[in-house]
C-alpha cells in the first residue's frame, strides 16, 4: 500500500513534466528563446576554454587595439581583451540575475499564494504595503538600497528581491485566487491540512505554468536593471567582467574602439531577446493571460 501510495505522486508528477513538455515544445517562440538563452549559459560556462586572456589583466602596451587575429573583438583602454570580457561577463550577468530572479520569484510565489489563501484583513494590508512599494520607480528604489548597504552581489540580490518581489506577489495572487475556491482546496481545508500544505499541494501544482511565465519575464527586466545599475556605477565594482560596467567604461572611446562598447551591448541584447521570446513563447503555449492574472 506504501508502494503505492509513494508512487501514484510521482507518476502524476511525471506526466505533468512529459505534458508541459509538448506544449512547450510545439511553441517555435518558445524554443528559440530557450535556446537563445541556452547558448549564453553554455558560453558562460565554457568562457575559460573558448578564450586564453584573462579578462582582468591589463596591458598598457595593446591598449585600444582594434579586432585582429589575436584580439577578434579588440581590446578596451586598459589594454585588457573585449571577447574575453563578453564572454566572461555572462557569469555574471546569469549568475547575479538568475539568483535575484530565483529569490524575487519564490518569495513572491509563497506570498501571492499565502495572500490569496488566508484573505481577509492579511491580503487587505498586504495590498496597501505593495502599492506604496510599488509606486517607487525600481530604479530609485534599487539606488536607494545600494546607497545605503554598499554594493556586490549579495547586496544587488537583496535589492532586486525589494523592487520586484511585489510585482510577482500580484501576479501569483491573481493566479491563485482562481484555484482557492476549487473543491480540492475546500476538501483539504476540511481535512485540517495547514497553510503550508494547502500551498504547496492544492495551489503550487495547479499555478505551475504561472510562475514559469513570470520567471522567464522577470529574468529579463533582471538582467537589465543589474546592468543599469553597473552602468550607473553601483552594480559590479571594477575590475569585474559585466556587460554594463564594460559599456561605462569604454564610451567615451566609442569612436576609437566601437566593440569595446558594441560586444556588451549585443551580449546584453541577444540575451534579453532570448528571455522575451522564451517568456512569451510559454504564456501562449500555456494559455497564460499576465494582464489578467495579474489584475
Amino acid at each position: 500500500m506504501t508502494t503505492l501510495d509513494t508512487a501514484a505522486p510521482t507518476t502524476v508528477r511525471g506526466a505533468r513534466t512529459v505534458r508541459a513538455w509538448r506544449t512547450v515544445s510545439s511553441s517555435r517562440t518558445a524554443l528559440v528563446g530557450l535556446a537563445i538563452v541556452a547558448v549564453h549559459v553554455l558560453i558562460a560556462l565554457l568562457a575559460p576554454l573558448l578564450t586564453s586572456y584573462d579578462p582582468i589583466a591589463n596591458d598598457a602596451n595593446h591598449a585600444l587595439l582594434g579586432p585582429s587575429w589575436s584580439h577578434w573583438a579588440g581590446t578596451d583602454q586598459y589594454g585588457r581583451d573585449v571577447l574575453a570580457r563578453v564572454l566572461y561577463g555572462g557569469r555574471y550577468a546569469l549568475g547575479v540575475s538568475i539568483t535575484a530572479t530565483l529569490l524575487t520569484v519564490a518569495l513572491g510565489t509563497v506570498i501571492g499564494c499565502a495572500a490569496a489563501l488566508r484573505g481577509g484583513w492579511f491580503d487587505d494590508v498586504l495590498g496597501r504595503v505593495l502599492d506604496a512599494i510599488l509606486s517607487i520607480p525600481a530604479v530609485l528604489a534599487l539606488l536607494v538600497v545600494v546607497t545605503a548597504l554598499g554594493t556586490g552581489p549579495a547586496v544587488i540580490v537583496f535589492a532586486v528581491a525589494i523592487v520586484y518581489v511585489p510585482q510577482v506577489v500580484r501576479v501569483v495572487r491573481g493566479a491563485a485566487l482562481a484555484v482557492v475556491p476549487a473543491d480540492y482546496v475546500t476538501a483539504a481545508r476540511a481535512r485540517g491540512e495547514s497553510t503550508w500544505s494547502i500551498l504547496r499541494r492544492e495551489i503550487l501544482p495547479n499555478i505551475t505554468d504561472v510562475v514559469c511565465v513570470e520567471f522567464a519575464m522577470r529574468a529579463s527586466w533582471v538582467v537589465l536593471l543589474i546592468s543599469s545599475l553597473s552602468f550607473l556605477g553601483f552594480g559590479a565594482d571594477p575590475p569585474t567582467p559585466d556587460w554594463g560596467l564594460m559599456v561605462a567604461e569604454n564610451r567615451t572611446a566609442i569612436t576609437v574602439v566601437p566593440m569595446a562598447s558594441l560586444a556588451p551591448i549585443i551580449a546584453l541584447a541577444t540575451l534579453v531577446v532570448g528571455l522575451n521570446l522564451a517568456a512569451d513563447g510559454l504564456s501562449k503555449a500555456w494559455g497564460v493571460d499576465r494582464i489578467r492574472e495579474g489584475s
